[in-house]
């Protein structure tokens, strides 16, 4: 075997391409939107490296064209998920003993494939499936995944490194063991870098994992698959289910070698996902790791130094892009009332400017959301404060899911600070204004703080340096990514460790070290050079 200690390629955020008109990036990207497009493919799953289809299929359609069919995925049931189950164990005891050099290889691998020969299938399957615009595809399929391989696998050295003091005669080692078991990863639709991530994180560290996507994102999860069998993951190391929630929980949440849970999705599946878990706890072999991201209500609030130009900047890209649908979207501001007449003009002016379309239209910023559970949803939020005294739509509202889900990027004016939609999570293109008086700048933080049970993102608006200390302390627990004078959305990897506590989740830091160690469980071993003779002590004497 090779006896050199090797060092992992310095992790360097990849650079996001701009897409601009003319470039050869646009270009290239559209004509693999037109080749995918024009093709119907038909998705397996991939257990134990074998792809495996189904006589039960449902078909995939773009958000924003129902009438289109990209093609269709393979239904599995209970027994598709026990056979993940057993192929992840099989592939266990090889892949968690392979030299952890190796085990980065692979994924540095797939780091630089994803960033190259597949940058264009990545990005316009995530654009046709998942209805995002060119730049959000390129910075979440692309950059943010390549990202997590090679910060990763930086971490991972870097844990590794992490040793005890040997004293003399002694030589003490601390190894990071995977776990015992397997891990379950269910990840979501909004991001297809999260997607990728949730199984990855874990097997890097020599886990295997048995993976179920949500069937939204199902077409990027099968090119993030070929992405694996490319960088040459071996068979059974991950393993992609196609099956429905409650089927999947019978046969993982009771199975004694179930080892964790990577999650990232509502806050009532996550709650519900624990109590199993822990109704089950005697039956497992180890206590299971549960790691979890899950809901948001997150906030923008403005102090009367702030830049109205800037705050309604922040709130036009930080509630709208993606039509809202991210975990950190800004959902509720507090605006002070001196400057809330310009931030409403410039938020109108913006709004009014973007255009609505398929992602395909390089031109349109808001683009369909995801189906049709998700438009009838937020629909009815919208249809109810239209109909309240209690609130204004002064932007927006309208709907329309005849060609594709596409709801108007909306911003809803309220009186009362508790207003269902300052406090309920929506997930979607809709943004509420509180609009208070200049000298309840501290009582509207108090406020704020208490007002939802989520604590993910948040951001602060001012240029007098006394409020930001000041609602950097009160709202010290009120969110896990907080800016400054920044949108609450766009956590970089390696710089936003991305995460939030309360009801949004166990704040494990996707992308950074603290979630790798979730992953392992260190063995300490101590070797005595000269072990002793005799069993006497000193003080005996």
């Amino acid at each position: 075997m090779p006896n050199s200690i090797y060092k992992i390629p310095k992790a360097i955020n990849e650079p996001i391409l701009s897409y601009a008109p003319n470039s050869p990036e646009r270009k290239s990207l559209k004509a693999q939107l037109t080749r995918m497009k024009s093709q119907r493919i038909d998705i397996p799953m991939t257990i134990g490296g074998k792809k495996v289809y189904t006589d039960e299929k449902r078909s995939i359609h773009p958000p924003h064209e129902l009438a289109h069919t990209l093609g269709t995925h393979s239904v599995g049931h209970k027994t598709h998920v026990k056979q993940a189950i057993d192929a992840a164990l099989e592939a266990k005891s090889r892949w968690e003993i392979m030299p952890w050099e190796e085990r980065a290889a692979i994924f540095l691998r797939a780091a630089d494939l994803l960033a190259g020969p597949f940058r264009d299938k990545m990005n316009a399957a995530t654009m046709l499936c998942q209805s995002k615009n060119a730049y959000q595809a390129e910075i979440d399929c692309v950059c943010e995944l390549v990202d997590f391989f090679r910060f990763n696998a930086e971490y991972m050295e870097q844990m590794y490194a992490q040793q005890p003091n040997s004293p003399r005669n002694n030589w003490n080692h601390l190894e990071y063991r995977a776990l015992e078991g397997f891990v379950f990863a269910l990840t979501p639709f909004n991001f297809t870098s999260i997607a990728g991530n949730l199984p990855a994180a874990p097997a890097l560290m020599g886990n295997t994992v048995v993976w179920k996507p949500a069937e939204s994102q199902i077409y990027s999860a099968a090119v993030i698959m070929e992405i694996y069998e490319a960088a040459g993951l071996p068979p059974g190391v991950i393993n992609l289910v196609f099956v429905s929630g409650p089927e999947a929980g019978e046969e993982i949440f009771s199975h004694p070698e179930f080892a964790g849970l990577h999650f990232t999705g509502s806050t009532g599946v996550f709650q519900h996902l624990w109590k199993t878990i822990g109704n089950n706890i005697a039956m497992y072999k180890s206590y299971p790791r549960i790691v979890g991201e899950t809901g948001g209500k997150d906030f923008v609030i403005a102090h009367a130094s702030a830049d109205p130009i800037q705050v309604a900047t922040a709130l036009s890209r930080g509630a709208f892009e993606f039509q809202g649908q991210k975990c950190s979207a800004a959902s509720r501001a507090y605006i002070p009332a001196s400057i809330w007449p310009d931030v409403k003009s410039r938020l109108q002016e913006d709004l009014a400017s973007f255009k609505m379309g398929s992602p395909e239209d390089f031109s349109n910023f808001i683009n369909a959301v995801i189906d049709e559970k998700a438009f009838d949803k937020i629909a009815a939020y919208i249809d109810n404060a239209q109909a309240s005294d209690d609130a204004t739509v002064v932007i927006g509202g309208n709907h329309d899911k005849n060609k594709g889900y596409f709801i108007e990027p909306t911003v809803i004016h309220v009186e009362d600070p508790k207003y269902i939609t300052m406090c309920e999570e929506i997930f979607g293109p809709v943004l509420t204004i509180y609009v208070y008086e200049d000298d309840e700048f501290e009582s509207t933080l108090t406020l704020l703080d208490s007002t939802s049970p989520y604590a993910l993102t948040g951001a602060v608006f001012a240029n007098e340096r006394s409020a930001v200390i000041m609602a950097t302390e009160k709202l010290r627990h009120a969110a896990g990514n907080f800016y400054i004078n920044d949108k609450p959305t766009g956590a970089v990897v390696g710089q936003q460790p991305f995460g939030g506590g309360r009801a949004s989740g166990t704040n494990d830091k996707a992308g950074s070290i603290l979630n790798l160690y979730r992953w392992v469980s260190p063995r300490t071993i101590k070797e005595n050079f000269v072990p002793p003779s005799n069993y006497r002590y000193p003080f005996l004497g």
